[in-house]
This record gives C-alpha cells, structure tokens and sequence, in this order.
C-alpha cells in the first residue's frame, strides 16, 4: 500500500478537468476576434456606402412621405425624388464639365502666346536670348517627357478601374438609399418587433428626430446655397465673366456642402476664371467672396439654422475634423447632421435645471477683483 503523502502528490499533479476546455475556449473566442476583423475590414467599404445611403434616405424621406400622404405609392414616391436628384446632379456635373473644358480648351490655344510673353519679360530682364522653339524641341527630347508618357500610357487601365469602381460604388449607394427610403416603415417595424415596447417608443423618436435633423441640415444649406448662388451671379454677370451661371452654382453648393474648407474651393475658380478676363475683375471677386462669407456667418446662417440645425460653430468644426479623421471626406459629409441628431437625443432625455442666483449672476456679470490686504 502506498504512502498517504505520495497519493496526494499524484492528486495534485494532475491536470484540472476545466483547464483543456479554457484553453479551448480561449482558442476559439482568439479565432472569432480574428476573423470578425478580417470580416470587417473586408467589409468596411460596403459598410460606409450603406452609411452613406442611410443619411441620404433620411434626407428624401420627407419629401417622400409627403407625397405617399397625398395618394402616391411610397415605391413610386421615392424613385420619383430619387430620379429629380440624381438629374439634378448629373445636370450640374454636365454644365460644370462644359465650362472646364471650353476653360481648358481656351488656356491650351492660349498657352503659346502666355508662353511668348513669359519669354520676352525673361529676355529683357536678364539679357538673355531665350526662344519658345528652342524650348519646345528641348522638351520633346527630355527623357523625363518620354517617362511621364510611358507611365500615362501603363496607368489608363488604372484611371479605367477607378472609374468603373466609382460607378459601382454610386449604383451601390442608390440602391441601398432608395430601398431605405421606400421601406422606411417596415424597416422601423422589423426593428421595433425584436424590442420591449419600452424601447420601441425610444427607437422611433430617435428615427424621427435623425429624420428632422438631416432633412433640417439640407434643406438650410441648399436654401444658403441658392442665395449665395444668386448673390454671385448678379456680380459675375455684372463683370462679364464668362460661364457665370455655372460658376454661380458652383460656388454655392460647394461653399454649403464641403465643411470648412468648401469656401476656399468655391471662391478659387471664379476668382480664376475672372483674373483671365481682367486681373481687377479677380480682385473684385474676392473681395466680394469676403463680405459676403461674412455676411452669411453672422446674418444669414443664424436665422437660417436656428430652427433646423442649432449648432455652435466649435461643435460644427470639431465634428467635421472628427469625421474626416474617422471616414475621410465622407466622414465630413455626415459629420454635421450626425453631431445635430446625437444633440437633439441627448436634449430630449437629458434633464435641465434652472440656474441658481450666483451661478447666474456669475454668468452675466464681470467678477469684481477682491484686493487683498497688505501684509505689513
């Protein structure tokens, strides 16, 4: 018979029945972390269309349901606004096309005497014997030229594929935003049956306000960005700027619709177009562009957006920083109706109280400098 302490020994030296099944589960829950974020970073591209036709289904959604109230099927509601916006888009893009062109058009046959020009300034300045000929044939033979040509030629199928990809990427974006949008309801009915009624109640005041917000957002920004459109107008057509109607849609849709930096963009290529007409032209132009950005920020936007969108300008930058850093460009897009839905969420379930008398006179007043006796 065996020594007590050697059983003991035994016992303990064996392995915990649990310890195979921990190391296995532990194994398992590694291999689902790692293929849920291959899964995701394979899918991350349909992720950020389908979000991106979420906003804009929310956007349509009250034009829709305002027809589906009239007697309009709600399928034939959306494909009707659908269609206004993506001819309205296209028609934009069109005439935006033109104008390029006939401006690239004009600078390629201009270009020789621009060139010409260039070359007498540098001749009488430096007392050199520079010609355009001479240049020309230098660049034709230039190994860097040859270079650039080849790899142009070898990147056509990559200009190809990034077309075909952009294509496919706006169809996606359409057909998850008009499938959204026509089955709005019975989305949010799906939704709410797998909920407690509590929660339902919840969901569908969240679904509405993001509704009110989006919808709230464009409809300020494309009202600011048919006054700005006209506001420019009148000015270029004033000057005589060529492709005036294209250049003042340009510029307010782009002012309105690319956060922070759309302003810049927007003021660049009339100011271009009319430094080609006469340089004074362009100096008008910008100042004009100043004033009246200034006039929108402090008069326009206020009134505009108080009702729709109240957000302070801090929390409207921050939030399209946050979303560029996030999403890139479409991050930016979104950024500001997101931030506006998650404020007006939280402003309804969030309690308020009412300021105490020292909080509010400390809010109001100047505080006072309490002078201190000196120590003698």
């Amino acid at each position: 018979m065996p020594p007590t302490g050697t059983a003991v020994a035994g016992a303990d030296a064996r392995m915990p029945r649990w310890l195979p099944r921990a190391v296995v589960l532990v194994l398992a829950l590694v291999a689902c972390f790692q293929l849920g974020s291959w899964a995701f970073h394979q899918l991350i591209g349909l992720l950020v269309n389908i979000l991106i036709a979420f906003f804009l289904a929310l956007a349509i959604e009250p034009a829709v349901s305002r027809m589906a109230a009239h007697g309009m099927r709600r399928g034939l509601a959306t494909f009707l606004v659908t269609l206004a916006v993506f001819v309205g888009t296209a028609g934009f893009l069109a005439l935006l096309g033109s104008m390029l062109a006939g401006q690239i058009v004009e600078m390629v046959e201009g270009f020789p005497g621009y060139l010409d020009r260039v070359i007498n300034s540098i001749n009488s300045t430096f007392h050199t014997e520079l010609s355009r000929l001479d240049i020309q044939a230098s660049l034709l033979r230039s190994d860097w030229l040859r270079k650039y040509v080849q790899n142009s030629a070898s990147g056509v199928l990559d200009v190809s594929a990034t077309v075909l990809g952009g294509l496919f990427k706006l169809l996606t974006i359409g057909l998850f935003s008009f499938y959204f949008a026509a089955d709005g309801p019975r989305l949010r009915r799906a939704l709410c049956s797998v909920l407690p009624p509590a929660k339902q109640a919840e969901v569908l005041r969240a679904w509405e306000i993001a509704v009110d917000k989006t919808g709230g957002y464009l409809y300020s920004r494309g009202l600011m960005a048919l006054i700005s459109g006209i506001a420019h107008y009148v000015l270029l057509a004033v000057l005589g700027v060529p492709y005036a109607p294209a250049l003042a849609v340009w510029v307010g849709l782009v002012s309105q619709f690319i956060p922070t930096i759309g302003t810049y963009l927007a003021g660049a290529l009339p100011i271009l177009i009319a430094f080609t007409v006469d340089p004074w032209y362009a100096l008008y132009v910008l100042g004009f562009v100043v004033v009246y950005q200034q006039f929108e920020n402090y008069v326009l936007q206020p009134k505009l957006t108080s009702k729709t969108v109240d957000i302070h300008p801090a929390v409207a930058f921050g939030s399209v920083i946050a979303g560029t850093a996030l999403l890139g460009a479409v991050g930016a897009l979104i950024a500001i109706p997101a931030v506006a839905t998650l404020q007006a969420f939280l402003g309804a379930y969030v309690k308020r109280y009412a300021l105490t008398d020292d909080a509010a006179s400390s809010t109001s007043r100047p505080r006072r400098r309490v002078r201190l006796p000196r120590r003698r």
